[in-house]
C-alpha cells in the first residue's frame, strides 16, 4: 500500500456488489480517445492499478470512504480469477494538486490506468496529469461535466437516472413532463441533465419548469405558481429533484395540499426514495416513481463486504468494485491495448456489484436502473433493471 490521490478534467460532483465476478461483455466501439497512444498491457503478468482514495487528510468521513473503497475494490480483485491485478492505493487528502502528483507519481511506477478519485476537481486534475501519457482515469465522480478526453464517470448520473425515468414515463403515457427544482446550483444542474436525458431520449417532453427558493418559506412561496404552472402546462408527471435530506419532505405534503398529486399528476423523483427508508413513510410519495440500481443484485454485494469487513460499506464502495471489475474483464480478453479509450467504450458492458453498466464515448456512464414505486409504505419494483444492453452504445 502507497499513499492516496485523484482528479479528471471539468467541473462538480456527486455521488454510490457481489459475487457476481465481474464479466465482460465483448462487443466493440470505434476507436476514441485522445491522441497519445495508450500503455500496452502484458496479460500475462500482473497488471498495475492505482486506486486514489480521499484519505490523509484527517477529516474521519473522507477516511471511512477512502478505506470503504479500498475493500471493495480489492474484494473485486479477488473474485476475477484468472486475472492478475497489482492494485496499488495513493491517498489525495481530496486535494487536486495531491492527487494529481499522486497520479503522476503511479504512472511513473508502472500503472497501466487510474481508478478514482471521487471528487470532481481532482479528477479533472488527474486527467490532465496522466494524459500525455495515453493513461485513462476512471473517476467515482458522478458529475459529467468533468467526463471527456481520457476522463470517464463511474459514479451514478443524473442524466442516466433522468432518462431511465423519462423512457419509462412515456411508455406508461405519462411523457409530458414538468420539472420542480431548486434554485441551487445542484438544482440548476439537475435540470440540465434531465434536459440532456430527453433530449436523449425522444420519448418524452419537459412542457414546464418551475423552481423554488431553497428554504421552506421558499417553497411555500413558490407553491402558488407551481401548482399554476401545472395545471396549465398539460403536464402528466411532476419530477422532482429534491432529495430526504432537502425538501422532498415538504413538497410531498404540500404539492397534493394545492391540488398537484395524483391522479392527475404522477410524482416522479430524480433521487431515491428508498434512501433512508423513512422516505418510504411520506404519504404523498406512495405510487410515485424513482430509480434505482438491481437492488437484488446491490443487496448481495452488501452482504458480502459485511461478512468480510464487519460492517456496511459507503455508499460510493460499489464504484470501486465495478472499476476494477471493468478493468480485469477486459485484461482479460488478452488484448494488448485492453484500457483504451475504445475497449473501455465496448457497446456491451460490463457487470457490477451495482448491475451492468457501460461507459460513453463522451466519458459518461449508462448504468442499467430498475424503477420503483412506493405501495403501503413498501418498496415494489415496477420494472426491472436490465441483465445487458441492446445496441452499440454511444
Amino acid at each position: 500500500m502507497s499513499s492516496r490521490s485523484a482528479s479528471p478534467t471539468r467541473r462538480r460532483l456527486l455521488a454510490a456488489l457481489p459475487a457476481v465476478a465481474a464479466s465482460v461483455l465483448l462487443a466493440a466501439c470505434d476507436p476514441v480517445g485522445f491522441a497519445p497512444t495508450p500503455p500496452r498491457v502484458d496479460g500475462s503478468a500482473p497488471v498495475q492499478v492505482a486506486l486514489l482514495v480521499p484519505g490523509g487528510s484527517g477529516d474521519s468521513g473522507r477516511q471511512v470512504l477512502a478505506t470503504s473503497l479500498e475493500n471493495a475494490a480489492r474484494m473485486a480483485v479477488s473474485d476475477l480469477g484468472g486475472v492478475q491485478i497489482d492494485l496499488r492505493v495513493y491517498e489525495t487528502a481530496g486535494s487536486p494538486e495531491r492527487a494529481a502528483a499522486a497520479a503522476t507519481r503511479a504512472v511513473e511506477e508502472g500503472a497501466r490506468i487510474v481508478l478514482g478519485p471521487v471528487f470532481s476537481g481532482e479528477a479533472s486534475a488527474v486527467g490532465a496529469a496522466v494524459a500525455p501519457r495515453g493513461v485513462n482515469v476512471l473517476s467515482f465522480s458522478n458529475n459529467t461535466d468533468i467526463a471527456g478526453d481520457n476522463v470517464f464517470v463511474l459514479g451514478h448520473t443524473f442524466e442516466n437516472t433522468a432518462q431511465r425515468l423519462l423512457d419509462f414515463a412515456a411508455r406508461e403515457g405519462r411523457g409530458q413532463v414538468m420539472v420542480v427544482s431548486e434554485s441551487t446550483d445542484e438544482g440548476r444542474a439537475a435540470e440540465a441533465a434531465i434536459n440532456r436525458a430527453a433530449a436523449r431520449s425522444g420519448n418524452a417532453a419537459i412542457v414546464a419548469t418551475e423552481r423554488y427558493a431553497f428554504s421552506q418559506q421558499g417553497i411555500v412561496d413558490a407553491l402558488p405558481t407551481i401548482a399554476s404552472t401545472a395545471r396549465s402546462s398539460g403536464a402528466q408527471t411532476i419530477l422532482m429533484t429534491a432529495n430526504s435530506a432537502g425538501a422532498l419532505p415538504i413538497l410531498a405534503q404540500l404539492l397534493p395540499e394545492n391540488r398537484v398529486g395524483p391522479p392527475r399528476f404522477q410524482f416522479m423523483g430524480l433521487t431515491r426514495w428508498d434512501l433512508p427508508p423513512a422516505t418510504l413513510q411520506l404519504r404523498g410519495l406512495q405510487d410515485g416513481w424513482f430509480a434505482l440500481p438491481d437492488p437484488a443484485v446491490s443487496d448481495r454485494f452488501q452482504q458480502r463486504y459485511a461478512a468480510a469487513y464487519g460492517g456496511d460499506p459507503h455508499p460510493l464502495a460499489g464504484l470501486a468494485y465495478d472499476g476494477v471489475a471493468a478493468i480485469g474483464a477486459l485484461v482479460g480478453t488478452g488484448r494488448s491495448d485492453p484500457l483504451s479509450a475504445a475497449a473501455l467504450t465496448q457497446g456491451s458492458g460490463f457487470v457490477g456489484v451495482n448491475g451492468v453498466f457501460r461507459l460513453r464515448r463522451d466519458g459518461g456512464i449508462e448504468r442499467g436502473l430498475a424503477v420503483a414505486t412506493i405501495r403501503d409504505n413498501e418498496m415494489v419494483i415496477l420494472d426491472s433493471a436490465p441483465r445487458a444492453f441492446v445496441g452499440a452504445g454511444s
